[in-house]
């Protein structure tokens, strides 16, 4: 309760968020469930004013969505005229037309204020509206140079999780999508109200836009018992020093054999998993903590704020008292 309580607080005092989810014949489902469970669940630590969310059909008559479930709206396009933000979870294809009363209702929209945001192949439904024209935007990885051809006046870019343009935002490819919606609760909640729905869907916490798309990477198998257990280990002793002789000597395994079990896990080598977890342990507490620069930077493991602010720049491209500064509101 207390955690609930704590949430609760930090919410601002405005009118409820409305969200609008756009569906279509032929939903992409997985990219459907991602808005959904951000922005459509009840939750009730976040207080009265967290998001109100509906559905809205783009097209009348049946829809049916991947694997042929039937979707049935709260609505048609008249329920776009209120939104504040307005997601497109994917498309039924990259060259599918888009109804031209959707691309005037997103228009609309936009025009007076509201927020569009688009997941995966979305991005080809924003494209069509003419709103891009001159924006940076990204996609899936695989559709990626086909966004660029079609929509040449539109700043592709390739190897990012999202992009955001203000009131125009778009993410890579299906799970890329959490990341986005994270971003917004994080923007119009704050950073403690967005960890918290980061830990309900047991998801990172925070994934910068500018981090690379996975491509073409393996899908990783399951961490065995004994690296499970190293992993949480490690990450509950973050300030100490973790040389791969004492990761592979505490999991029971040879040096080599701490090198293949990484890699076939977290797609990963030791010291880039490591890394990996003193930056985004260290990003917690810049967005949660006042703690000073030096004693994040001991914490996570660091040793010193110079070292701290050499990874952190290189990994963010902003130093971490500047990426501090975006969440202060929320501390």
């Amino acid at each position: 309760m207390a955690r609930a309580a704590n949430i609760v607080e930090i919410m601002p005092s405005i009118a409820p968020h409305r969200v609008v989810i756009i569906a279509y014949d032929g939903l992409c489902l997985f990219e459907f469930g991602c808005a959904f469970e951000v922005f459509g669940l009840a939750r009730p630590e976040m207080g009265a004013n967290w998001y109100r969310c509906v559905v809205a059909a783009a097209e009348p008559g049946l829809l049916r969505a991947v694997g042929g479930i039937q979707v049935v709206a709260d609505g048609g396009l008249e329920l776009l005229s209120d939104a504040s933000t307005i997601v497109v979870p994917g498309w039924r294809g990259p060259n599918a037309p888009v109804p031209l009363s959707l691309l005037k209702a997103l228009r609309e929209a936009h025009a007076r204020g509201c927020r569009l945001v688009s997941i995966c192949g979305g991005a080809f439904v924003l494209a069509q509206t003419g709103l891009l024209a001159g924006k940076r935007a990204t996609t899936h990885w695989h559709h990626i140079e086909e966004l660029s051809r079609a929509f040449p006046d539109v700043v592709v870019e390739p190897d990012v999780l999202y992009v955001d343009e203000g009131l125009l935002m778009t993410s890579a490819g299906s799970a890329a999508g959490l990341d986005l919606c994270l971003h917004v609760v994080r923007q119009d909640f704050g950073a403690k109200a967005a960890n918290s729905v980061a830990r309900r869907l047991v998801v990172a916490a925070h994934r910068s836009g500018s981090e690379a798309q996975f491509i073409e990477r393996p899908v990783p198998r399951r961490a065995g018992a004994r690296l499970s257990a190293l992993m949480q280990t490690i990450r509950a002793r973050l300030s100490e020093s973790w040389p791969v002789e004492r990761m592979a000597s505490e999991a029971g395994l040879s040096v080599r054999g701490i090198h293949r079990h990484m890699r076939d896990a977290t797609g990963m080598a030791p010291g880039e998993w490591l890394l990996a977890e003193r930056l985004a342990h260290a990003r917690d507490l810049l967005e949660e903590t006042r703690l000073p620069i030096e004693k994040v930077a001991l914490e996570v493991g660091f040793g010193s704020g110079a070292n701290l602010r050499n990874h952190f720049r290189k990994a963010t491209g902003l130093s971490p008292a500047l990426y501090r500064s975006r969440f202060e509101a929320s501390v």
